[in-house]
Protein backbone atom coordinates (compact mmCIF):
# COMPACT_ATOMS: atom_id res chain seq x y z
CA UNK A 1 0.00 0.00 0.00
CA UNK A 2 2.01 3.20 -0.69
CA UNK A 3 0.14 5.84 0.80
CA UNK A 4 0.33 9.25 -1.42
CA UNK A 5 -0.65 12.32 0.47
CA UNK A 6 -3.71 15.14 -1.33
CA UNK A 7 -3.77 18.46 -0.64
CA UNK A 8 -6.39 17.82 1.04
CA UNK A 9 -5.23 15.29 3.40
CA UNK A 10 -2.91 18.06 4.74
CA UNK A 11 -4.64 19.56 6.96
CA UNK A 12 -5.58 16.40 8.88
CA UNK A 13 -4.68 15.92 12.51
CA UNK A 14 -1.67 13.79 13.86
CA UNK A 15 -4.59 11.01 14.82
CA UNK A 16 -4.37 10.28 10.43
CA UNK A 17 -0.18 10.13 11.00
CA UNK A 18 -0.60 7.51 13.61
CA UNK A 19 -3.77 5.26 11.69
CA UNK A 20 -0.73 5.63 8.63
CA UNK A 21 1.61 4.13 11.10
CA UNK A 22 -0.25 1.29 12.16
CA UNK A 23 -1.14 0.97 9.27
CA UNK A 24 2.37 0.50 7.86
CA UNK A 25 3.14 -1.45 10.69
CA UNK A 26 0.51 -4.08 10.06
CA UNK A 27 1.88 -4.10 6.62
CA UNK A 28 5.76 -4.66 7.84
CA UNK A 29 4.36 -7.20 10.11
CA UNK A 30 2.77 -9.11 7.14
CA UNK A 31 5.83 -9.08 5.57
CA UNK A 32 7.62 -10.45 7.88
CA UNK A 33 5.50 -13.08 8.57
CA UNK A 34 5.19 -14.22 5.12
CA UNK A 35 9.23 -14.26 4.88
CA UNK A 36 8.94 -15.76 8.16
CA UNK A 37 6.27 -18.23 6.77
CA UNK A 38 8.55 -19.42 3.84
CA UNK A 39 11.75 -18.93 5.19
CA UNK A 40 12.15 -22.63 6.11
CA UNK A 41 11.63 -23.73 2.30
CA UNK A 42 14.77 -22.10 1.39
CA UNK A 43 16.97 -23.10 4.73
CA UNK A 44 18.52 -27.11 4.96
CA UNK A 45 16.41 -28.61 7.85
CA UNK A 46 18.82 -27.75 10.70
CA UNK A 47 17.11 -27.81 14.41
CA UNK A 48 17.50 -23.89 15.33
CA UNK A 49 16.90 -22.28 19.02
CA UNK A 50 14.43 -19.82 18.03
CA UNK A 51 14.54 -16.37 19.92
CA UNK A 52 11.87 -15.20 22.24
CA UNK A 53 9.56 -12.87 20.32
CA UNK A 54 9.89 -9.23 22.08
CA UNK A 55 6.75 -7.85 22.95
CA UNK A 56 5.79 -5.65 19.88
CA UNK A 57 6.81 -7.89 17.76
CA UNK A 58 4.54 -10.83 19.33
CA UNK A 59 1.64 -7.92 18.76
CA UNK A 60 1.97 -7.41 15.28
CA UNK A 61 1.78 -10.87 14.94
CA UNK A 62 -0.90 -11.64 16.58
CA UNK A 63 -2.49 -8.74 14.78
CA UNK A 64 -1.68 -10.11 11.64
CA UNK A 65 -3.11 -13.19 12.65
CA UNK A 66 -6.21 -12.10 13.14
CA UNK A 67 -6.30 -9.95 10.16
CA UNK A 68 -5.93 -12.83 8.33
CA UNK A 69 -8.18 -14.93 10.24
CA UNK A 70 -11.08 -11.98 9.70
CA UNK A 71 -10.14 -11.74 5.20
CA UNK A 72 -9.79 -15.26 4.67
CA UNK A 73 -12.95 -16.22 7.20
CA UNK A 74 -15.02 -14.42 4.91
CA UNK A 75 -13.83 -16.03 2.11
CA UNK A 76 -14.08 -19.43 3.49
CA UNK A 77 -17.58 -18.79 4.53
CA UNK A 78 -18.63 -18.16 1.26
CA UNK A 79 -16.86 -21.01 -0.24
CA UNK A 80 -18.61 -23.54 1.95
CA UNK A 81 -21.99 -21.61 1.55
CA UNK A 82 -20.98 -22.49 -2.02
CA UNK A 83 -20.13 -25.72 -1.61
CA UNK A 84 -23.05 -26.67 -0.19
CA UNK A 85 -25.73 -25.05 -2.88
CA UNK A 86 -23.27 -27.09 -5.03
CA UNK A 87 -24.08 -30.15 -3.24
CA UNK A 88 -27.82 -29.70 -2.59
CA UNK A 89 -27.65 -29.05 -6.66
CA UNK A 90 -26.35 -32.39 -7.16
CA UNK A 91 -28.51 -34.32 -5.00
CA UNK A 92 -31.60 -32.73 -6.70
CA UNK A 93 -30.37 -33.32 -10.28
CA UNK A 94 -29.74 -37.20 -8.96
CA UNK A 95 -33.39 -37.09 -7.92
CA UNK A 96 -34.44 -35.65 -10.83
CA UNK A 97 -32.73 -38.33 -12.78
CA UNK A 98 -34.32 -41.04 -11.22
CA UNK A 99 -37.33 -39.65 -11.44
CA UNK A 100 -37.32 -39.17 -15.07
CA UNK A 101 -35.44 -42.91 -15.44
CA UNK A 102 -39.11 -44.44 -13.62
CA UNK A 103 -41.45 -41.98 -16.13
CA UNK A 104 -39.41 -43.43 -19.24
CA UNK A 105 -39.55 -46.84 -17.83
CA UNK A 106 -43.47 -46.20 -16.93
CA UNK A 107 -43.56 -45.03 -20.62
CA UNK A 108 -41.77 -47.86 -21.89
CA UNK A 109 -44.01 -50.31 -20.11
CA UNK A 110 -47.37 -48.66 -21.05
CA UNK A 111 -46.22 -48.67 -24.74
CA UNK A 112 -45.35 -52.62 -24.62
CA UNK A 113 -48.77 -52.72 -23.50
CA UNK A 114 -50.69 -50.69 -25.77
CA UNK A 115 -49.49 -52.59 -28.75
CA UNK A 116 -49.89 -56.08 -26.92
CA UNK A 117 -53.38 -55.13 -26.71
CA UNK A 118 -53.69 -53.51 -30.07
CA UNK A 119 -51.65 -57.07 -31.28
CA UNK A 120 -54.87 -58.72 -29.36
CA UNK A 121 -57.47 -56.63 -30.65
CA UNK A 122 -55.89 -56.82 -34.54
CA UNK A 123 -55.89 -60.63 -34.35
CA UNK A 124 -59.76 -60.66 -32.94
CA UNK A 125 -61.00 -58.64 -35.42
CA UNK A 126 -58.92 -61.11 -38.26
CA UNK A 127 -60.87 -64.11 -36.35
CA UNK A 128 -64.29 -62.13 -35.87
CA UNK A 129 -63.75 -61.10 -40.43
CA UNK A 130 -62.84 -65.05 -41.21
CA UNK A 131 -65.94 -66.48 -39.26
CA UNK A 132 -67.95 -63.51 -40.42
CA UNK A 133 -66.76 -64.60 -44.40
CA UNK A 134 -67.41 -68.51 -43.16
CA UNK A 135 -71.21 -67.28 -42.70
CA UNK A 136 -71.60 -65.41 -45.51
CA UNK A 137 -70.62 -68.30 -47.91
CA UNK A 138 -72.57 -71.18 -46.52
Amino acid sequence: MNATIRPEQADETPEADGDLAAVSEVEAGIREFVRNDIAYLRRPSVPAETPALDANAEATVNNVNSLIQRVAGTSLAEIEKLISELESLRDLLHAEGQRVQREISGYAQLSQAAMKSTRMIADNVTQWKRAADGLRNS
